[in-house]
């Protein structure tokens, strides 16, 4: 129902069932003051009845973000606040997707709970896994490249469409020669691996993982050790791919074997190699442009899953260094161009 008044617009929606009402509006109406808070039109609520006055492109807007919530609802989603901004942020992208479909698309459900791309790129990013051999997942650190692609790796081992996982992620700190280390392999390796392992934790029985891992089911291995190797039938994540050497990259990826998958991980902007060397991970799009079954994904702030400030403080960091790179004429370093919308490339 839309009624005009002079310059502004009315329209009324009605909420079919009273549960659905409550569980849209929220506790003491936190999420109507979240959805208030984001437009300037005005929302009134009486009953089942949601009315919303103002310009007509705005009130088209909060009706489609309601139509949106009430399908989450519908399907036994919980709207948390973060969900609707994350919601309203979609809507804003022209012929973006809806994001009902983006929020309840099921990666892996695990210990009670179910695992969901949160932002339109996580979603991208969980697609081109699906549809390519090869993926390299690049965007700063909370966009959850890692834990996704870890989510994704456990699913096609549950569907046994691989025989096995292996995790791996460059020893920087320790220059890859862990035998100066003390300690057992796996104690030596643990610091550099342990956020792949507090991963695997949140998605499988952590009962089940030591033996998984003693039956080489689940392999988690400093990249130093993947070197004359062949890996076949396995689902295979690099983390930490900004501090591999071109070579060490190279060496990586022709590791690939039959029916396998391999998705690559990093952050361009936290390269920690010593005496400014190359990154792989910043040169190996330039190598594999046009290569057919190989996809780039790149995350932003704007897909940040922890702590608001997380995407605020990575904003902030791009234009200081932004700034530096100009005031010292752009400088020579080598980095790959980042895209502020996000994007998935590809050849099909």
């Amino acid at each position: 129902m839309v009624e005009s008044t002079h310059s502004s617009t009315q329209v009324k929606v009605v909420v079919p069932e009273d549960q659905m009402m409550v569980n849209l509006l929220g506790s003491g109406d936190e999420l109507l003051r979240v959805v208030e808070n984001s437009f300037d039109s005005d929302i009134h609520v009486r009953g089942n009845e949601i009315t919303i006055s103002g310009r007509a492109e705005d009130n088209a807007l909060v009706v489609r973000l309601i139509e949106e919530l009430l399908q989450l609802v519908e399907n036994g989603a919980q709207i948390t606040p973060d969900a609707i901004e994350r919601a309203l942020g979609m809507l804003r992208v022209p012929n973006g997707e809806r994001p009902a479909d983006v929020l309840m698309t099921n990666i892996l459900s695990a210990r009670g709970r179910t695992i969901r791309p949160k932002t339109l790129n996580q979603k991208r990013y969980v697609d081109a896994i699906d549809k390519h051999t090869i993926v390299f997942g690049i965007g700063p650190a909370g966009t959850g490249k890692t834990y996704l692609a870890m989510a994704k790796a456990v699913k096609a081992l549950q569907a046994k469409e691989v025989n096995r996982i292996i995790l791996t992620r460059p020893a920087v700190e320790a220059g890859e020669r862990l035998g100066f280390l003390p300690g057992t392999l796996y104690e030596k390796i643990d610091p550099y691996l342990r956020p792949l392992y507090d991963a695997l934790h949140d998605m499988l029985d952590p009962d089940s993982i030591p033996k998984l891992m003693s039956a080489g089911t689940i392999e988690v291995a400093p990249l130093a050790y993947m070197r004359g190797r062949t890996l076949n039938d396995a689902f295979i994540i690099l983390d930490e791919a900004q501090n591999t050497s071109p070579e060490q990259m190279k060496m990586f990826l022709t590791r690939l074997g039959f029916g396998s998958k391999i998705v690559v991980t990093g952050d361009v902007t936290q390269v920690d190699l010593p005496g400014g060397q190359a990154s792989g991970l910043s040169v190996v799009e330039s190598v594999l442009d046009g290569i057919r079954d190989i996809g780039f994904c790149r995350l932003n702030s704007n897909d940040v899953v922890r702590h608001k400030l997380v995407g605020k403080i990575v904003d902030a960091y791009g234009r200081h260094e932004a700034e530096q790179r100009q005031s010292q004429g752009n400088g020579s370093r080598d980095r790959l161009p980042v895209h502020s919308n996000g994007s998935v490339r590809g050849a099909r």
